[in-house]
């Protein structure tokens, strides 16, 4: 559903770049049309206000960047593209199927026989490596902390015996 109010707009864009990691598609969301979606994202990510925000997103996501984003679409993402396009008698015009999320698709071929065979990228492996990314994540603020302890202990000059 489009944002109307053109600050809201900069904001969803924000928010949905974060979580897609693809400058166009964000662009659409956030209510930009289709033919100067990637022009607008670009020109949204070139302003100070647009990174700060999407740092802050991601900083309150613990987010690692696209690498999960990308995951997290994989694992958690709509396939009803997919299936329209698996289920459709006739090949869809151009312009529909460059409207169409196919972001979870591996790969599409024509079997013999005239069907279409579409394969989706494995969603249980997509969470299985969100969990390690996530507990990277988690052992590193560990030994953030640790460190900082340590760092802490020694400036009131504690000393610590092995």
């Amino acid at each position: 559903m489009p944002v109307k109010n053109p600050k809201s707009k900069k904001y969803a864009f924000c928010c949905y770049y974060v979580i897609l990691g693809d400058v166009a598609e964000s662009a659409v969301r956030a209510g930009f049309c289709r033919e100067d979606a990637l022009t607008e994202g670009i020109k949204l990510l070139e302003t100070q206000e647009c990174r700060e925000i999407i740092a802050r997103l991601r900083n309150t996501l613990s987010d690692g960047g696209n690498v999960t984003a990308g995951l997290k679409r994989l694992a958690f993402g709509n396939c009803s593209d997919a299936v329209y396009l698996v289920f459709s008698d006739e090949l869809p015009p151009p312009d529909v199927i460059q409207g169409l999320n196919l972001f979870n698709v591996s790969e599409i071929k024509r079997v013999k026989g005239g069907g279409v065979e579409i394969k989706l990228f494995d969603r249980l492996k997509a969470l299985e490596k969100l969990f390690e990314l996530e507990n990277t994540f988690s052992d590193k603020d560990k030994a953030t902390e640790l460190i900082k302890a340590l760092a802490d202990s020694a400036k009131d000059g504690e000393v610590i015996d092995d």
